[in-house]
């Protein structure tokens, strides 16, 4: 059987800026090259080696109110199902074909758990956190190692760890799903694999805390019987109340002249693992913002992408050449290269802490394992 093969799909045109006047010989050439698959370098350098990153994405902001309304109906109506996945939402960026895609490199959601309701065991390649931003009462299953979840808690997963769900309260639970599907998609190296149909009576247990926070949970201590290079952390979740302390003792340093913050009233921690200080997820760095209310953050561009979420409080954000009015729970998408500025506006009405405060991760672990990760500010460039 001969197979017949399709049109080439290599157009070229022979009318190219600074090159020779057209005459049948460059057309001829030009055909033989679509018909061998062939594609000059000369008539596409300028899209595949730009002078700087020119991102497929674009800016875009999502509204919490929105989401949570959506992801609430969706709980009435749509079922948690056996097909691995929670009751999960995808952020689409507008520029990505329809893909649910945040950025070419980051997938972002909404998961909505109902009271009472399991999530699936399942367990998969793809890097992943949980980022808790309504809801109390619930924990999550790491390696059938129930830990408790609770409001600004941020819980990572690695790769191939075994995960599932339960919310054992009688309100909803609201987290954000950051993944690297995308780009584990665009590599094709990923795997997937189904757990236990239903969780055991141990999973439906809320102990204070999990077997790993007994081990990993004292800062600055590592159990010796647990030494060892492994995969991700072994911390199983980083409390909320722990990151709050440590961006208030920032600011306090900075208000008593002490260094402390990257910028003027802001300050900023990262998620790393405690035995090295690397990042928390091999692809993914996590990161916690905390603005002082009249403060502005220097304007920035990296060559990563990035998903924002404000935790608290409101404020002014700038991306590109995009402009938003920003508050509680709002996400938006830093495209690659594409200038950042955020301005505080929280007051004690919108914020706990007073501040604006907002979870940020990106891709840059992925970038700077191929000494790629470039930042640029108003001060230096590096």
């Amino acid at each position: 059987m001969v197979r017949r093969r399709s049109p080439s799909p290599v157009s070229l045109t022979a009318e190219e800026p600074d090159q020779p006047p057209v005459t049948p010989e460059p057309e001829e050439l030009y055909r033989s090259f679509e018909k061998a698959l062939l594609v000059p370098l000369w008539t596409r350098i300028g899209d595949l080696m730009p002078e700087h990153p020119r991102s497929k994405a674009e800016p875009h902001r999502w509204e919490w109110r929105t989401l949570l309304d959506l992801a609430g109906h969706s709980g009435d109506l749509v079922p948690v199902g056996r097909g691995g996945e929670p009751r999960a939402i995808a952020l689409t960026n507008p520029a990505l074909g329809g893909r649910p895609y945040a950025t070419p490199t980051l997938w972002a959601a909404i998961q909505y758990l109902m009271p009472g309701e399991d999530a699936p065991e399942h367990r998969h390649t793809q890097h992943t956190f949980r980022f808790v931003v309504e809801g109390e009462g619930v924990w999550t299953l790491m390696e059938r190692d129930p830990v408790p979840m609770r409001r600004g808690d941020f819980l990572p997963p690695t790769g191939l760890k075994w995960h599932a769900h339960h919310n054992s309260a009688d309100q909803p639970m609201a987290c954000i799903d950051g993944l690297d599907i995308p780009f584990q998609y665009d590599v094709e190296a990923q795997f997937f694999d189904f757990g236990r149909e239903k969780l055991s009576e141990e999973g439906h247990t809320a102990p204070d805390r999990s077997r790993s926070e007994r081990l990993w949970g004292h800062p600055g201590l590592v159990p010796v019987s647990q030494l060892g290079r492994r995969q991700g952390t072994p911390r199983p979740a980083y409390r909320g109340a722990d990151t709050d302390a440590t961006l208030s003792d920032q600011l306090e340093l900075e208000h008593a002249g002490h260094p402390g913050t990257v910028d003027p009233g802001h300050a900023l921690v990262r998620y790393t693992i405690p035995s090295d200080g690397r990042d928390v997820l091999p692809t993914i760095r996590a990161q916690f913002h905390r603005i002082r209310t009249g403060a502005e953050t220097t304007p920035r561009l990296e060559t990563g992408s990035s998903v924002y979420q404000v935790f608290e409080g409101s404020g002014e954000v700038t991306v590109g050449d995009f402009s938003w009015s920003v508050t509680r729970g709002d996400l938006f998408v830093v495209p690659p290269w594409t200038r950042l500025s955020i301005r505080s506006q929280a007051s004690p009405s919108d914020s706990d802490s007073g501040a604006l405060d907002l979870f940020q991760f990106s891709d840059a672990p992925i970038l700077s394992k191929l000494n790629l990760f470039r930042a640029h500010t108003e001060e230096s460039h590096a």
